[in-house]
């Protein structure tokens, strides 16, 4: 059996620097290690060609993403039309290859008639028009805000398109019991998102320090950084760090208010590697509780303690080695108990029970290859 397979992602999926493209180049990776022959189509937006993808993926084709106000005047969501690109399906009709969409931003191809006999699978990031819908009132730009709640509509409407999918793939148990109430009458399962380590590589002991990672030009991580600054961190007097992409003024200020808050900007996928890795807890929430929850993953195989509020594990079944706080006093208390509290062995070995081998890349990998390959019944996925 020819076992090749197109994968339409959103942008160029290298370095793998954020969720998003965390999850599709650790996917790109594991599917290679599997023997699946990938061919990439990718979107150009802010991010260079990369020649690392050309070790894991038998061919590369990269689009310009159309992006300003030409791409805006239409019904369809701005994410989407601006991917709008007959390149990209005129290559995909070189072949009968099954094709996996990353994400609703790169379904523009999804429901074009010439692909009606092609085995399509739509893998789930977000419910996006929740999504966009969080940043529009997280957003205090006027122009942002009014962008943001259109583009939570037009998702709405276009979310339908998701039926062209011969399998749907969904990022959380929550997502996935969602879209199978959706779309009762298209096979959905559940794939965690993949995040690159393949074993539990977390520190028994104590060290001095709190850590808050994510994308932070992100409004949502924005929203729960400045959350943490201002009811938790600093309220503390541990040593408290923040760190993650492009952080905004304000977050620099609110951080800077603190002596104990230290604010690191951009850091390298190493640096951020080390901060997980050497802190004595990894603080996270989140106030929206679909979609991708790398953060959560990457801190569990590579953190000591992790402390979250409950909608951060939302779907993902990990609340036996999560400590849970949901107002700032809870967390406060507890970030205080798990500061003095070594991790041991013993919860080292419950990480271990608890996340391999299902939440390894190599896992799911062979799963997606089964779903795809063998286009298994639905009683035989995962739910």
């Amino acid at each position: 059996m020819n076992r090749t397979l197109h994968i339409v992602a959103f942008n160029i999926p290298w370095p793998a620097d954020y969720g998003g493209v965390i999850d599709i180049y650790c996917k790109l990776k594991a599917l290679h290690d599997c023997g699946i022959n990938i061919i990439l189509h990718c979107f150009e937006y802010g991010r260079p060609r990369a020649a690392e993808l050309e070790r894991v993926c038998g061919e590369v084709h990269y689009y310009r993403r159309r992006t300003g106000i030409r791409s805006n005047i239409t019904r369809l969501p701005y994410n989407v039309y601006s991917r709008k690109d007959p390149a990209l399906i005129n290559n995909l009709l070189k072949n009968d290859y099954p094709i996996l969409f990353e994400g609703l931003h790169s379904c523009y191809c999804l429901k074009d008639v010439r692909l009606k006999n092609r085995f399509k699978i739509f893998r789930e990031c977000n419910i996006e028009h929740d999504y966009y819908r969080e940043i529009a009132l997280a957003e205090s730009n006027l122009i942002r805000k009014w962008f943001h709640r259109i583009e939570s509509k037009r998702f709405e409407r276009y979310q339908k398109n998701a039926a062209c999918a011969d399998l749907i793939i969904a990022v959380s148990r929550t997502d996935a019991d969602y879209l199978r109430r959706t779309f009762p009458d298209r096979r959905v399962a559940f794939v965690p998102c993949f995040h690159g380590n393949s074993r539990i590589t977390a520190l028994p002991g104590q060290s001095d320090f709190l850590l808050y990672h994510g994308k932070l030009s992100v409004k949502e991580n924005e929203k729960a950084a400045l959350y943490l600054i201002e009811n938790v961190f600093g309220k503390l007097s541990c040593r408290c760090i923040v760190a993650g992409m492009h952080p905004s003024g304000v977050l620099e200020k609110a951080a800077a208010r603190y002596p104990n808050i230290t604010l690191e900007a951009s850091p390298s996928p190493a640096r951020i590697s080390e901060l997980i890795r050497n802190a004595q807890v990894n603080v996270l929430v989140t106030f929206q509780g679909t979609g991708l929850k790398l953060k959560l993953l990457n801190s569990l195989f590579a953190g000591r303690h992790v402390a979250v509020n409950s909608l951060m594990l939302t779907g993902s079944g990990l609340e036996p080695v999560c400590h849970v706080a949901d107002t700032p006093e809870q967390m406060i208390h507890l970030c205080r108990e798990l500061m003095n509290r070594p991790f041991s062995p013993d919860e080292l070995h419950a990480r271990e029970a608890c996340l391999l081998p299902v939440f390894s890349d190599a896992y799911q990998a062979g799963k997606l290859v089964e779903m795809i390959f063998r286009q298994r019944s639905p009683e035989s996925f995962t739910r």
